[in-house]
């Protein structure tokens, strides 16, 4: 199910989610600004800094590796 116009329904009929772990997936997203980063560690979680001019908005997290 989309949740906004600019999230396009799955192909498939299923969720990525959904694939064997390891199993690599295309997504095709729209925005404004794209940015790449490495995940640090922060207690029992991981964390990634983004600037204060994208605070407040929304964002989409997609792990490559």
């Amino acid at each position: 199910m989309a949740t906004d116009a600019n999230t396009p329904e799955p192909e498939t009929g299923h969720e990525p989610s959904l694939e064997k772990p390891g199993k690599q997936v295309k997504f095709e997203i729209y925005g404004e600004e794209m940015i790449e980063k490495k995940v640090k560690s922060s207690g029992n979680s991981g964390r990634v800094y983004l600037p204060p001019n994208w605070v407040g908005h929304n964002v989409k997290i997609i792990r490559i590796d």
